[in-house]
């Protein structure tokens, strides 16, 4: 606990210095949350992620720019023991949240709560009462929102609002909407402690044209300007194949994608590496956020806090559905 200490005087003298806003990182993934708050001027203060894979490629993306967070031990493995909650710091701006997917995706059945990772977003409800962080930006796939005739949602929603008094603002977003060539349509879920709502004038950023297409992507005239959504697992597929996912035509002939196509797709940039097998790069990407969208939706959230942000708008060169609020 110590240690803990010190990162968290060292974070906060950080902060002093360079204007910066705390974020956390839970089921982080490869870390498109942090890729994308990190670029906004945000310090990662904690991150979780259970996965060895992909805890790999994440240390080895991320250590060069936020060291404290390896060197204080504040990555952290099994979110659900209670000692990796205990040492969450306080004071966060945002806490991050892709949690798990398949309890409430196709692949996994539309099981949701019944599965025990459906579960997973109880974890975030007692991080959040717990830590009382100022803002929370969580990700899910679309069907979440109507899981079970939407009773799964209306759940999450009481649960935000009338048991841990949050705003919450929500929309289905497209990252094809956003400058990426996938459409990937995601849930993302935004909201603000009550204590804050008077000085909150936060709006799901306006779409833009998309200028990057999966002919950039493949650096080739290809078939299709917007691309499959990357896909977690499962054999690939050919051009004719009704459930096609990873084949292209590109110059007139068949190509497929790897896992530097799919990165490209999601918004990571090209410096980005894989330590871990083709494989596993491909199922952590199709595991992932897609990063210009968050970046975009993250921009917005710190400037209703009012923290200063980097404005990305002018500089994105790459390049929903349904609204609402309560």
């Amino acid at each position: 606990m110590e240690k803990i200490f010190i990162f968290e005087k060292e974070i906060m003298k950080k902060r002093e210095k360079d204007s910066l806003f705390a974020f956390i990182d839970l089921f982080a993934g490869i870390g498109g949350f942090h890729l994308a708050l990190h670029s906004l001027g945000g310090e990662c203060v904690y991150a979780s992620e259970w996965d060895s894979y992909a805890r790999k490629t994440y240390r080895e993306n991320y250590y060069s720019t936020s060291p404290e967070l390896f060197d204080y031990d504040m990555f952290r493995g099994d979110i659900t023991d209670p000692e990796n909650q205990e040492c969450i710091p306080e004071d966060i701006d945002v806490l991050c949240a892709g949690f798990p997917c398949q309890p409430f995706s196709q692949a996994g059945f539309k099981k949701g709560f019944d599965e025990a990772r459906g579960t997973l977003f109880f974890e975030i409800a007692n991080i959040i009462k717990n830590k009382n962080p100022k803002s929370f930006f969580l990700e899910n796939v679309r069907h979440l929102f109507a899981h079970d005739n939407g009773k799964t949602f209306d759940t999450i929603k009481k649960i935000l609002v009338e048991d841990l008094n949050y705003s919450l603002y929500y929309q289905i977003v497209k990252a094809s909407d956003y400058g990426l060539p996938t459409h990937r349509p995601r849930l993302f879920m935004v909201g603000f402690r009550d204590d804050l709502k008077e000085n909150i004038d936060f709006s799901f950023p306006d779409p833009v044209p998309l200028k990057f297409t999966m002919s950039h992507v493949f650096n080739g005239k290809c078939n299709k300007d917007i691309g499959y959504t990357v896909r977690v697992g499962g054999r690939g597929s050919g051009l004719n194949d009704r459930r096609n996912w990873d084949s292209y035509l590109v110059n007139g002939k068949e190509r497929k994608i790897t896992s530097k196509e799919a990165k490209a797709m999601m918004g990571f940039p090209e410096n980005f590496v894989f330590p871990v097998t083709e494989a596993q790069a491909l199922k952590q990407l199709g595991n992932s956020v897609a990063v210009l969208p968050v970046k975009l939706v993250a921009q917005n959230i710190i400037k209703s806090l009012r923290v200063n942000v980097v404005d990305i708008l002018p500089h994105l060169k790459v390049g929903v559905s349904t609204s609402s609020k309560r």
